[in-house]
């Protein structure tokens, strides 16, 4: 390629799409360690590959067992904030995993609370996020993607 002949031919490989989705699979103390010397050689591209690896709309993935798991462990204003700038597919996993009175609030709650900042949302949905990771490291949910072992 660098000798200019025409006949060879580049492929776009890599970035951090594909870092975060390498990082995914990655057993959760290895990820903590590769992750650490990343951030100590460029703290930008970390906070970006964080970003991109398990984002709020992966949670879907997550079983109904794991989502009920999940929301023992959430604030509801957090919850509230969170599914504010969630697709409908995301918010009913979170209400249908709730009991009926619980989900009827949550929605009322949803419709009475005015706009919210953009970064607010993003925020509260990466708190939720952290949380769930904390709890796959524990064992106490299953992330999709997280290279573990098969269940039965």
């Amino acid at each position: 390629q660098f000798s200019g002949k025409q006949t060879v031919r580049s492929a776009g490989v890599g970035g951090i799409a594909s870092a975060a989705e390498i990082m995914n699979f990655l057993d959760s103390s290895f990820e903590e360690q590769v992750m650490t010397d990343i951030q100590q050689n460029d703290e930008e591209l970390a906070d970006k590959i964080q970003d991109s690896m398990f984002v709020f709309e992966n949670l879907l993935d997550l079983d109904d067992r794991g989502i009920q798991t999940l929301l023992r462990e959430l604030q509801t204003d957090q919850l509230i904030v969170a599914l504010k700038g969630a697709d409908e597919t995301v918010r009913e996993k979170f209400i249908s995993n709730m009991s009926r009175r619980a989900a009827e609030t949550l929605r009322e709650d949803l419709e009475a609370r005015g706009p919210v900042k953009l970064s607010e949302v993003e925020s509260n949905q990466k708190e939720i996020v952290a949380i769930a990771r904390r709890m796959a490291d524990t064992g106490d949910i299953v992330l999709a993607g997280k290279g573990g072992e098969d269940y039965v």
